[in-house]
């Protein structure tokens, strides 16, 4: 579906995508001045939408961002942005919900700002996420490579890691380095003091004798689909702990993958050239696997694998 189609809240209105544009002065663009949440939609209704949103407004506070709005009435206008573009696909497409708030036009540059424009810059938008699950239907089988940068974490005493922004370079240093090593594989930044943290865009974890192991939040952002896991994991009898875990410890894990709510939970297939597990899916990952799919009501791999038999198919016709 076209972008020019898709509808955004923008700065107090519904307006089309296209139309959706950020002052090249504001505070987002000079500095990575930005507070964002990505959640998702199963079966087109939205994720613990809810503790998305507290997890912003915890960012929004550290920086001192006021956004103008109420957390109540970023849940309905999240819910009216959804119901606006939901026309726009078939019933079996789902959606990421993307929020992105910064403090506004930079103080440098405010004089060349009506006052009523000296505000937040707020968006709420939607994204199909047919193209995105779809090139990873085959890692739902064949797990993906993850490998340790150059680049390292953040220390938490140096930028919060509870606090989701923008100012992520580093993160994007750590993709490129990733791939210069392995293409196609994720990277798995480890902090300076050693232990492994998280990946660019998920939570990791590795299984020991039978016990599922996390990074500490210490240096990390929690996940919310990190605690869907824990908490299912619990449910299931699975012993579960958080603990500092060193590139040593998931060079000897039985399994390892990871978790986003965007894309539920994948194994690692190796880590640092060494398969895990040999390769394959491992008993607690189908467990927490199958007991995430039930959860949200949905099977993540069948649905990356329909989504890319559609965009095949959708291809083949246009050549024909």
């Amino acid at each position: 579906m076209p972008s020019r189609s898709r509808i955004v809240y923008f700065n107090g209105c519904f307006v089309p995508e296209v139309e959706a544009r950020v002052p090249i002065y504001d505070s987002a663009l000079c500095f990575g001045d930005m507070a964002f949440e990505v959640t998702r939609t199963f079966h087109q209704k939205p994720y613990r939408l809810r503790e998305h949103l507290e997890r912003l407004f915890h960012t929004l506070g550290a920086m001192r961002i006021e956004p103008g709005l109420s957390l109540e009435q970023f849940l309905a206008l999240t819910e009216e942005t959804l119901r606006r573009n939901l026309p726009l696909a078939p019933a079996d497409v789902d959606w990421n919900i993307i929020h992105n708030v910064s403090r506004g036009p930079s103080a440098a540059f405010l004089d060349d700002f009506p006052p009523a424009e000296r505000r937040p810059t707020v968006v709420i938008s939607c994204y199909p996420l047919v193209t995105k699950l779809a090139a990873l239907a085959p890692a739902y089988e064949t797990g993906i490579d993850l490998v340790v940068p150059a680049q390292r974490a953040i220390p938490t005493e140096l930028l919060d890691a509870s606090l989701k922004n923008r100012s992520r370079w580093y993160y994007q240093l750590a993709n490129f380095q990733a791939q210069d090593r392995q293409p196609g594989s994720v990277p798995v930044l480890v902090g300076l003091d050693g232990f492994l943290t998280e990946t660019t865009s998920a939570n990791i974890f590795l299984v020991r004798h039978g016990t599922l192991e996390t990074p500490t939040t210490r240096n990390i952002l929690s996940g919310v689909t990190r605690h869907a896991v824990l908490d299912l994991a619990a449910r299931l009898g699975i012993p579960c702990h958080e603990a500092d875990l060193t590139c040593d410890d998931a060079l000897c894990a039985d399994e390892m993958f990871i978790t986003s709510t965007s894309i539920g939970v994948i194994h690692a297939r190796s880590f640092e050239g060494q398969l895990i597990n040999r390769g394959q899916l491992g008993d607690v990952t189908v467990r927490v696997r199958k007991a995430l799919d039930e959860e949200v009501g949905l099977d993540f791999a069948a649905q990356a694998k329909r989504y890319a038999a559609n965009l095949a198919a959708a291809a083949t016709k246009s050549h024909h």
